[in-house]
């Protein structure tokens, strides 16, 4: 008998279960001539109030409604209307044809005579969302907090069945067990990193302030095979970044998109109305068969090879017009680098205050950087919960900084992961350190991981866990003016070590000049580093022995001065000097991004080559010799310096820190004083400098980066400390520079400079036929120097003539003519191949000069999205 009612009861439930699916049609939708899928098309009951968005794979389903019909339609393809009938199967794979007229319609300008904004009742209906949306904000409750989980996965994407059996797959069966299907894409990938994040939002109105508390993170992944693996989660956080749709920009992939729902948006993106419908709600406390009446519209770039989104929007049908969900992508025509497909999804939910607010924010995004490559997933997946507006205690808005880490954040236990993890682990995710531990001990694989990190961090590492890293590996071989080529080994401690004591230097030697160099630099950290002492924030006092040769121009440039790759000049860097350094340098950065400098240096440096230290009281020097003209300058100096550039974020490399997000003013103002008579120092001498930097996001139009700089020498000084051009002399592009100045071409006491760059972001070319398909982007920037040379520090004039302080100026250096600026103009193509930037230099002004040239060439390789 209990057989058999297992039997009945297996057989019931089978049935019950085959009904379900009778009562549902589902399927795909596919192009029909290409057999892509098509995601986010729509399926719909028009006149019904019922409807579906297919997902990013093309996968739909949608409830039975036998006698009614459903359209397909999809931007771009002909609808097609299947009556749904007793005969009707369940499974409804839909082939859309492409309309090729209707894709013209929408990214042609003929479409413009067919799309009007005047009297569109979409049109009208957005404009409406947009005025709506500050009776919706959160920032107008006195306080507000919630806690949000959100969890980030990278993984190699789309494996097929066929690589499961050969290659690595075949010769370690356990690659196979971390296999799995994405249940966003429907995608076998292979996930080789999670990192989780629990923090806590406070706001208070007045004062305004509020804060993220991180309160619990872990990350498990291959960027535990690197020590300065916290790049890829930095960058991905960055780039990846949590999507606000009431914003007017939506930063994604570091760009500013326009929401659909700014005002801005009115005339960027066309808007349709596709039906009214009900939407499901899918809170954990929602009441069950409830939905919400929305409108259903789709939108689209006026342009799809703008940087802009395409996708759904459900608005509720009442006074409040707020989003009740959002599904987007990027078109595939748009000027995107390496993604081949992103999908966003957001679900708002009420509160029973009666306030809609975010609950669900997803993105998944696939990417692919070479065609040799294999591609990659990044799926964030981000719950937003426990929403509150009771009084919060202002302790937790003390400090200036916006996000703070509790102190255990990355200790947290399991159960601590099991109350706040609201979307559990995939048995690939949770196996993760096992699966690590497999790949290290692969054979072979150290010498893999060996090489990857000597080219990708520029960095030997000795010993595991490792106490000395041999860096930077770029400049074991070189070349220059005095040593001809050139040998050095670079070595520094890490904080396996030592948490708060560094030790760096570098032995090299000129196999021309016969000379040896050495670099020797002792730091202590107050606060203790997980890696090295770079890392923000830095609180270091550094103590540096320095013996070396350099050019007047090194100091401008943001990399090694023997890094090979601007070892090659567009001109001969034949005035150079041999230094003896000794300074002391103390760094204090806060949390919220003010950081001083405080350095005191001593420095005795000997020209070399076709420049000198003679004085004017002396005889002109008639003769040069590259290893050295016997000829010193000794100063004493102490230089303060304040910056401030609040929100920067910065990836930590083996040599340095790197800026990655520039959306912030960033000020500067420094001062150094020289000492005469102290510690053989030969003059007294004031120099004061400012500077600001500014990014602005011009919407579809790119970005315009401005720079502007001014500086005073307020005594007389000889030319060595006197202002010199921002000269590159490389043929590699860098930021800040002017590329068309000799070394010391122009010497100042007071400056000026404005540097503007504007990198359109393919606005123009994306609307020229042929070319648009290359993705090229334009680039135009315009640099410019106001300088002047006051009486007292000119050597020319007869006043000056046996002046004891002043030195002969080196050939080749001007007076500038404080009425003249010196301008250059840049036009370049940058995103050619998706890596490699090209620009055109065009010298304005002093081209009556011998030396000046009239024009050049720059490059760069750089990833950009």
């Amino acid at each position: 008998m209990t057989a058999r009612l297992r039997l009945i009861f297996l057989t019931l439930a089978c049935v019950l279960a085959f009904r379900a699916g009778a009562q549902q049609i589902y399927g795909v939708i596919v192009d029909a001539e290409t057999g892509d899928s098509i995601p986010f098309a729509s399926i719909v009951y028009k006149g019904h109030q019922l409807s579906a968005v297919s997902d990013v794979s093309g996968r739909y389903r949608i409830a039975r409604k036998e006698g009614w019909n459903i359209t397909f339609s999809a931007v771009g393809y002909k609808s097609r209307i299947i009556p749904v009938t007793a005969k009707t199967k369940s499974q409804q794979n839909i082939r859309l044809t492409p309309d090729n007229q209707q894709l013209s319609e929408v990214t042609v300008k003929s479409s413009r005579s067919r799309y009007s904004r005047k009297d569109n009742p979409a049109v009208e209906l957005m404009r409406r969302v947009v005025a709506a949306k500050k009776k919706t904000d959160l920032g107008t409750n006195d306080y507000y907090q919630y806690n949000k989980y959100e969890k980030i996965t990278l993984s190699l994407n789309d494996l097929k069945p066929e690589q499961l059996e050969e290659g690595p797959f075949k010769k370690h069966p356990w690659l196979v067990e971390q296999v799995e299907t994405s249940n966003v894409t429907g995608k076998m990938i292979l996930p080789v990193s999670v990192d989780e994040t629990v923090s806590q939002k406070v706001y208070r109105r007045e004062p305004r302030s509020e804060k993220t508390i991180i309160t619990g993170q872990t990350s498990k992944g291959v960027n535990d095979l690197f020590q300065t693996g916290d790049i890829v989660n930095t960058v991905v956080k960055d780039v990846f970044t949590d999507v606000d749709l009431y914003q007017d920009h939506i930063r994604l992939l570091q760009y500013p998109f326009i929401s659909p729902i700014a005002e801005e948006g009115i005339g960027f993106y066309r808007y349709y109305i596709e039906d009214t419908v009900a939407v499901d709600r899918q809170g954990v406390d929602a009441p069950v068969g409830v939905r919400d009446s929305c409108i259903h519209l789709t939108f689209l770039p006026n342009n799809q090879n703008d940087m802009g989104f395409r996708g759904d929007l459900y608005i509720l049908n009442d006074s409040s017009l707020h989003v009740r969900r959002c599904e987007m992508t990027i078109p595939r025509q748009s000027n995107v680098n390496f993604v081949k497909n992103v999908k966003i999804v957001q679900d708002y939910e009420q509160l029973p205050n009666g306030q809609w607010v975010l609950t669900t924010d997803d993105m998944s995004t696939e990417l692919e950087f070479l065609s040799f490559l294999r591609a990659v997933s990044v799926i964030r997946t981000t719950r937003l919960s426990d929403y509150a507006f009771d009084p919060i205690p202002n302790k937790l808005f003390k400090g200036l900084r916006n996000e703070v880490t509790e102190a255990d954040a990355q200790m947290r236990d399991e159960a601590f992961w099991n109350q706040y993890r609201q979307v559990e682990l995939t048995k690939s995710e949770s196996s993760m350190d096992k699966f690590i531990h497999r790949i290290e001990n692969i054979k072979g694989m150290k010498y893999v991981i060996f090489g990857l990190k000597a080219l990708f961090e520029n960095s030997v590492e000795t010993s595991t866990p490792n106490y000395i890293d041999l860096c930077p590996v770029n400049t074991i071989l070189t070349n220059n003016y005095v040593d001809g080529w050139r040998s050095r080994l670079s070595a520094k401690t890490t904080a396996n070590l030592s948490k708060h004591f560094f030790l760096s230097g570098y032995y090299g030697h000129g196999w021309g000049s016969k000379k040896d160099y050495y670099n020797v630099e002792f730091t202590y950290s107050l606060n203790p580093k997980k890696y090295l002492p770079h890392e923000f924030p830095r609180r270091t006092m550094t103590i540096q022995f320095n013996k070396d040769v350099c050019s007047p121009g090194d100091r401008f440039m943001d990399t090694d001065k023997d890094n090979f790759m601007v070892a090659l000049k567009w001109a001969e860097t034949n005035k150079m000097m041999l230094y003896n350094r000794q300074q002391v340098t103390f760094d204090y950065e806060t949390d919220w991004g003010l950081k001083l400098t405080l350095n005191g240096k001593i420095e005795e440096s000997e020209s070399c080559g076709a420049m000198t230290f003679q004085r004017l009281d002396s005889p002109v020097p008639t003769e040069f010799r590259k290893t050295g003209n016997g000829d010193f300058l000794r100063t004493t100096e102490v230089t303060g310096r304040l910056r401030y550039a609040p929100g920067e974020t910065y990836i930590n490399n083996k040599l340095r820190r790197r800026v990655i997000n520039l959306d912030a003013p960033v000020f500067s103002m420094a001062h150094t004083i020289g000492f005469d008579g102290i510690l053989g120092g030969d003059y007294n001498h004031n120099y004061t400098e400012l500077s600001i930097f500014k990014r602005f996001w011009l919407s579809s139009w790119g970005k315009l980066d401005i720079s502007a700089k001014g500086g005073i020498e307020w005594n007389q000084v000889p030319y060595p400390l006197l202002i010199h051009p921002a000269a590159n002399q490389s043929y590699i592009i860098a930021p800040e520079t002017f590329n068309l100045i000799n070394t010391m071409e122009f010497l100042n006491d007071r400056f000026a400079s404005l540097m503007v760059s504007w990198d359109l972001n393919g606005k123009i070319f994306n609307r020229l036929p042929l070319i648009k398909k290359l993705h090229w982007r334009e680039y135009v920037g315009v640099r410019m120097l106001w300088g002047t040379l006051t009486d007292k520090n000119n050597p020319f004039l007869e006043q000056n003539r046996g002046n004891s302080r002043l030195m002969y100026f080196p050939e080749g250096s001007h007076v500038m003519d404080s009425h003249r600026p010196y301008a250059e103009l840049v036009l370049g193509i940058h995103n050619i191949f998706k890596i490699w930037h090209v620009e055109y230099v065009r010298r304005l002004s002093y081209n009556d000069l011998p030396t000046s040239p009239k024009w050049g060439m720059r490059y760069v390789i750089a990833f950009s999205f």
